[in-house]
């Protein structure tokens, strides 16, 4: 039979304080019955403890004097004091103690208030960032025309065919299908009124001032805004983009700028392949279902069209490119260097991306009308 040498562990108070208490022994793991019993019978009170007169402490003495600590609620760094020898030990305790689950979730009005506050304050920032980002790649494009060296002819084109020509199939595909479905909806209010012709201009002003930006955005801003942000967030998560500063080259210059420039450019060109798609589902539908002579649709749609509502509908290409580039490039910066926030950061792009064009895409609608264009 083994008998422990080692001294048992003691609390005792101090007599110049006695809110303050003194601990001596050994505070293991082999008297770990011992310590929950000393613990329990500390008097109320005590504000501070000295631990410095411990002999040996391990991680069974610093949880159970960690536990002690938040069920009187007492703050631990403030309260206790440890030898030198044993600070590392209850840091490196410290650190893996905070990693408990967190609260449950509050319910109540008060609470969805506070996360109310907190959504518009996050969105207030999310808001301040996007219009500093925009400073920022604006001053550098400019810089371009003193430096041209900066230009990345290269990559420009690369993601011009990513986000444009890949792009077209799918852009086609579904305007032709919209306009066709366009068609057919307004073909069932109309033909009571005997008007059935008059799909024409509901299909061509439809898609020339409204659904063929719009489609082409929202479509680009779920395609490609998260590309972009998954794209630079990988290289943000493996330190890339770090290596890049450290090479002395700008990462705007680099990763942002021939994104933007790239959807700039083939953006306004798949609005007009959109306005082209939706157009053809119409006069299909007109042809097949409405009984309408395909010379018959081309003619009143060459007679009833106006050059204005193909510039209102274009005008909008350029400002939906700068925003869905813009967004998706800065949620890719703001990766933190995990997987996790990689798909936080893809899904907010998103989600932002869509929102703010059609948001955009409804004052501009109100804009023009109240300006008679």
């Amino acid at each position: 039979m083994t008998v422990s040498t080692t001294q048992a562990p003691e609390i005792a108070a101090d007599g110049q304080a006695p809110s303050r208490l003194r601990l001596s022994g050994c505070w293991t793991l082999e008297h770990a019955v011992t310590i929950g019993s000393v613990l329990k019978h500390v008097p109320e009170g005590v504000s501070e403890i000295d631990a410095t007169g411990v002999e040996r402490l391990d991680s069974v003495g610093v949880l159970q004097l960690m536990r002690y600590a938040r069920r009187h609620q007492m703050d631990f760094d403030a309260s206790f004091s440890f030898h030198d020898s044993h600070r590392a030990l209850v840091s490196a305790i410290e650190d893996v103690a905070d990693e408990r689950p967190k609260k449950k979730r509050e319910y109540g009005f008060q609470a969805a208030l506070a996360r109310l506050g907190f959504a518009v304050t996050d969105n207030w920032k999310e808001v301040l960032a996007l219009i500093a980002f925009f400073g920022e790649t604006l001053v550098k494009m400019l810089r371009l025309f003193k430096n041209p060296g900066r230009f990345r002819p290269t990559a420009t084109v690369h993601h011009m065919e990513q986000v444009g020509l890949d792009a077209v199939p799918l852009i086609a595909l579904l305007c032709y299908l919209v306009g066709a479905v366009v068609a057919f909806l307004g073909s069932t209010i109309l033909k009571d009124f005997g008007a059935t012709i008059f799909v024409v201009e509901l299909v061509s002003i439809a898609f020339l001032r409204e659904f063929g930006v719009l489609l082409t955005a929202i479509v680009l801003a779920g395609r490609t805004a998260s590309a972009f942000t998954a794209q630079i967030g990988a290289m943000v998560s493996r330190e890339e983009v770090d290596a890049i500063r450290t090479l002395g080259m700008d990462p705007i210059d680099l990763l942002v700028i021939p994104r933007v420039l790239a959807l700039l450019v083939m953006l306004p060109l798949l609005t007009f392949i959109a306005m082209v798609a939706g157009l053809l589902g119409g006069l299909t539908v007109g042809a097949y279902g409405l009984d309408i002579p395909p010379q018959q649709y081309l003619a009143r749609m060459h007679d009833t069209m106006q050059l204005r509502h193909f510039l209102v509908g274009m005008s909008k290409a350029p400002v939906f490119a700068l925003l869905i580039s813009l967004i998706g490039c800065l949620e890719g910066l703001q990766v933190q260097g995990t997987a996790q926030s990689v798909g936080e950061r893809t899904t907010s792009s998103v989600v932002q991306s869509i929102s703010l064009v059609i948001v955009l895409d409804a004052f501009f609608a109100i804009w023009f009308m109240e300006m008679g264009w």
